[in-house]
């Protein structure tokens, strides 16, 4: 008996939306601050196939320091200022958006004093410790367990993270998607967190996320493209959820080290 392809087909409101659909980058660091410009050319690229685009919300506490110039998107001239204000005012000047700051950390405190800013369709985290990814996993949970209605339903999790020369990113589900029916395929409604489908990994992995004091120190600390690398990736998979509207691959491991990569199956 021939076994149907698993694929998760998209949610109807990305590929028909009546407006932008809302994405909430969190994370504007190695990885978030590549992310950025990616979502912009996304934004483009859909705007130009008459889709409504992106509006996208860059969540980020940090400010730039001298060990961030050049291997994370930040230029001289914008050392001591907030990170994600300084990567999103050089996207809206330099793309004509009207993408918003938030210089702040996405915590579940931050969302009660001003709920509208925590609602989006899309996360996409870009995050430097593990207990950061259980916590964002307590919020976006927490959504699924609510009756939201309207554009700002959270509908997708895209997790990012990396090591020296490895990195990953896999889509997830904010509660279930329903699917339509399929004789070629076998349609999944459920992706599951990161947290949940590899819980016992990310608890014995150890954070060291102490900041570096210089870009050569940076360097040593990880490999310079990795950062890059993963944006560049998990923006195709991102891409394709509307060009395609289905996924069979829901992220992928990558090693740098070994030029070696691995997809993540539905």
């Amino acid at each position: 008996m021939e076994t149907k392809t698993a694929v998760h087909i998209v949610d109807n409101y990305l590929l028909n939306p009546a407006n932008p659909v809302t994405v909430n980058l969190i994370g504007a660091g190695g990885t978030g601050s590549r992310m950025i410009t990616t979502l912009a050319e996304t934004n483009y690229s859909l705007i130009q196939l008459g889709h409504p685009g992106l509006h996208v919300q860059l969540f980020d506490d940090d400010v730039v320091t001298e060990a961030n110039l050049i291997k994370q998107r930040f230029a001289p001239s914008e050392l001591g200022l907030n990170k994600a204000v300084a990567r999103i005012n050089n996207i809206n000047r330099a793309c004509g958006t009207n993408w918003k700051a938030v210089p702040e950390k996405f915590t579940s405190q931050r969302l009660k004093d001003l709920p509208e800013e925590g609602l989006a369709n899309v996360y996409i985290t870009c995050v430097d410790t593990v207990q950061a990814r259980f916590d964002i996993a307590g919020i976006l949970k927490g959504f699924s367990r609510k009756a939201i209605y309207g554009r700002d339903k959270p509908l997708y999790w895209l997790d990012t993270g990396n090591a020296r020369y490895t990195g990953q990113a896999l889509l997830s589900t904010i509660g279930e998607i329903k699917q339509p029916a399929s004789q070629l395929y076998q349609t999944v409604s459920v992706l599951q967190m990161v947290t949940d489908e590899y819980k016992n990994l990310l608890e014995a992995e150890t954070d060291n996320n102490e900041p570096s004091c210089s870009h050569a120190e940076a360097i040593l600390k990880q490999d310079l493209f990795i950062n890059p690398a993963i944006a560049i990736w998990t923006a195709s998979l991102f891409y394709s959820l509307f060009r395609e509207g289905m996924v069979a691959y829901r992220g992928f491991f990558i090693n740098l080290k070994e030029f070696r990569s691995t997809p993540i199956r539905v």
